[in-house]
């Protein structure tokens, strides 16, 4: 008998084809939960909106350097950032590095108007929410691995696929899981690709 972990990887398909698929999951799906290592050991997970990705999966969020996630990464920079599309249950995990930009000409090129509503305006002119805000700052997260599911089935042959695995004790294949590796995610690829 097979199981569901062995029925559902799909690592055979190219390279090029696993990052398409990826970033089409991602770009899909407006909010991440991103988790770092707190202080004490533990870990704990917030939603962001990934503001840009990058070639290779790398992915640049928006904070607040004051927050505490801002401090926790500098401590402990191992990440990970997981999505899910609820509708067809497709999901995503990054697991990678944080590193911390304060990088002024980065965030004008990143800065978005909505930022403003995460931040507030504490009326001194200089802490409003604006491009120029000394509390804005950017995590990038560096992927190392990354594991996602994909759907590509329509939704009858999915409903079949699990009454089948009722009658047949045989776990249904009702998407596909696939594993992008380091190596895979630091090898040069024909082009560079830049959201």
């Amino acid at each position: 008998m097979t199981s569901a972990i062995e029925k559902d990887r799909d690592n055979d398909v190219p390279l090029e084809k696993k990052l398409d698929d990826l970033y089409k999951l991602i770009d899909g799906i407006e909010t991440a939960m991103v988790t770092t290592r707190r202080a004490d050991g533990h870990l704990v997970a917030r939603a962001m909106q990934t503001q840009r990705r990058t070639s290779g999966t790398d992915l640049w969020f928006m904070t607040n350097i004051e927050s505490e996630k801002f401090e926790e990464i500098a401590r402990d920079p191992h990440v990970n950032v997981s999505y899910y599309k609820d509708r067809t249950r497709e999901w995503v995990s990054v697991s990678g590095r944080g590193i911390v930009s304060r990088d002024r000409d980065l965030i004008d090129s990143l800065y978005a108007a909505d930022w403003k509503l995460w931040l507030g305006d504490e009326g001194d002119g200089k802490r409003d929410g604006g491009p120029h805000d000394p509390r804005i700052g950017l995590i990038l997260v560096e992927a190392d691995t990354v594991h996602y599911s994909k759907k590509d089935r329509p939704t009858p042959m999915v409903l079949f696929q699990m009454a089948k695995s009722m009658i047949t004790g045989e776990p249904p294949k009702v998407a596909d899981m696939r594993e992008i590796g380091r190596d895979e995610l630091h090898a040069p690829r024909k082009s560079a690709d830049l959201r």
